[in-house]
């Protein structure tokens, strides 16, 4: 707009001057100029004065043209997110709400801290992550909390907030992004997208090409090592754990592990301990407490001691990972991977050494 007052104000200075006066000094001559002073200009300078101040409205007529078009040809942002579904926003989010701890992760690795207006409960990472005011947990949603906070983008974990909250947050006609990565390379995935809505392009982009520079090390180090046997531990009371299209799978996959249940349904089957029995794994992981204590202690693996035969025990295979890094879809997971490849590394090396030959 600025230059467009330039332009009619060279336009309107012209007009107030006498006609005596060349275009190219009109402009720059004041209109309480008396014309005999104006008309002193000599008329050898006319032609080319002239065609300088012509060149001059046209360029300020063409920067202003610009400026309209830009405006004019801005475009919706749109990605899809991991239902499938498009997401559209008529500008990046200013004023976005998470409702899954590694959602929160991912948004702030996105670039996207300064945008963020609230989270749910075990939102702890970064650090300022803690200091966002709270919309519930996964089970329970604050609401009203979340429409007082007046979101332009709340992104949601599919799986984890129950479907009756999440038609509840449909009816608030705010744009929804579900976030629900199964396999590594998803969050790099994600990291762009995320980045794309919240216009920090740059800063997602370089995030996600370090992570995933970072996990094609593991992977070049660790997944072409002498297979273990793993069986991951969720719960213990009923024993359940993860499938193979979960994640943890793919984390297992990378140090050259394999889930011993990988081909169960559902994502988190129910099993039994002569299951595990059965299968006989070489490894027994699970997850331990990470930054936020959690409301029920989580399950711990002594219990496996109790069958010494099977070959986790008997190799005292049994370990825990901060279950911050190692369940939480975001960034962080390469340290959890780290951690567990070095694991089934430590597995490795307590094998029995081969009898030499007589």
């Amino acid at each position: 707009m600025r230059i467009a007052r330039f332009a009619s104000r060279a336009v309107s200075n012209a007009a107030s001057v006498p006609a005596s006066v060349p275009a190219s000094v009109s402009a720059s001559v004041p209109s309480s100029v008396p014309s005999s002073v104006s008309a002193s200009v000599p008329a050898s300078a006319s032609a080319s004065i002239t065609a300088s101040i012509t060149a001059s409205i046209s360029a300020a007529a063409l920067l202003v043209s610009a400026c309209l078009t830009g405006h004019a040809q801005a475009a919706p942002i749109t990605v899809t997110d991991d239902t499938g579904a498009s997401v559209t926003l008529n500008a990046p989010a200013q004023r976005v709400v998470s409702l899954a701890p590694h959602v929160t992760e991912l948004l702030y690795a996105a670039g996207g801290g300064a945008q963020m207006a609230g989270a749910v409960t075990y939102s702890d990472y970064p650090p300022a992550a803690r200091q966002l005011p709270r919309v519930g947990d996964n089970k329970a949603l604050d609401l009203e909390r979340i429409v007082a906070l007046r979101p332009d983008l709340i992104v949601v974990w599919r799986h984890g907030n129950a479907e009756r909250q999440i038609e509840r947050l449909r009816e608030l006609h705010v744009p929804l992004f579900f976030s629900e990565p199964h396999r590594l390379d998803d969050i790099a995935v994600t990291l762009m997208k995320l980045g794309q809505l919240l216009g920090t392009s740059a800063v997602a982009d370089r995030a996600a090409v370090q992570y995933r520079h970072d996990i094609a090390q593991l992977r070049a180090r660790y997944a072409a090592r002498p297979p273990v046997d793993v069986f991951y531990q969720v719960w213990d009371q009923p024993l359940m754990t993860l499938n193979g299209t979960h994640m943890i799978s793919d984390v297992i996959a990378l140090c050259g592990g394999r889930n011993v249940f990988a081909r169960l349904e559902p994502l988190v089957p129910t099993v039994s301990t002569e299951a595990v029995l059965a299968a006989n794994p070489e490894a027994i992981v699970t997850a331990a407490p990470g930054a936020t204590a959690p409301d029920t202690p989580l399950p711990q693996l002594d219990r496996w001691r109790a069958w010494p035969a099977v070959t986790a025990v008997a190799r005292n295979n049994l370990f825990t990972i901060d279950g911050d890094l190692i369940n939480r879809p975001a960034p962080r997971i390469v340290q959890g991977a780290t951690q567990l490849c070095e694991d089934l590394e430590l597995a490795r090396a307590r094998r029995p050494k081969p009898s030499p030959s007589p």
